[in-house]
């Protein structure tokens, strides 16, 4: 089990997205590998922020890895995502997502979102080491019943996700945010995966 990055993002209702704190832990990656990873989780972040309504939860799987979004919508219009493995389960990346929206609540005032450069929030970096183990997670969020009551929409494919007609291949194809080298690592990445799938 392995979390790969985890972002809070300021997800307005309509128009882009913004990251405004994130971490992550690339260490399974050579590290000539680490800058297209994180440049491929960071579009990742964005495309499927940009895809949740506010107010919902949702998992989407994407070869390797699974991205569990929080969009908690409201007046600062925040979300929280987590990528991980397939192994890691659901609810400890939900309880982990609502824990670091609070946290950051607290700790961030919302005139600081304006520019994202400025915001100091490093206990996103601690959540990211403490929770790799996702008892961590669930230990301490036990008592949110919340999750209990809410549904999650686990979508198969980040295909799903995307507006009609739209393939994420030709996102990344499309996509300004990604240099040539991450480009290249999605369709290695995509292409190796595809010989192990079985029908």
């Amino acid at each position: 089990m392995k979390i790969f990055s985890l972002s809070v993002v300021l997800a307005p209702p309509s128009g882009a997205s913004a990251v405004l704190s994130s971490a992550s832990d690339l260490s399974s990656f050579s590290f000539y590998q680490r800058g297209s990873v994180a440049e491929f989780l960071t579009f990742f972040t964005k495309t499927v922020t940009e895809r949740t309504p506010q107010g919902q939860r949702q998992s989407v799987q994407e070869n390797n890895y699974t991205a569990h979004i929080y969009n908690r919508g409201g007046a600062e219009q925040l979300a929280a995502i987590i990528i991980t493995d397939q192994e890691y389960p659901v609810r400890p990346a939900f309880s982990l997502l609502t824990k670091v929206l609070d946290e950051f609540i607290t700790k961030v005032p919302q005139s600081s979102f304006s520019n994202p450069t400025s915001i100091s929030f490093p206990e996103i970096d601690n959540f990211v080491k403490k929770y790799q183990d996702p008892r961590q997670a669930d230990a301490i969020m036990r008592v949110q019943q919340e999750l209990d009551e809410t549904k999650i929409v686990l979508h198969k494919t980040i295909e799903s996700v995307l507006q009609r007609g739209e393939k994420l291949d030709n996102l990344v194809e499309r996509s300004n945010a990604l240099s040539s080298q991450s480009k290249m690592f999605y369709k290695t990445a995509k292409k190796q995966n595809s010989c192990c799938v079985i029908m």
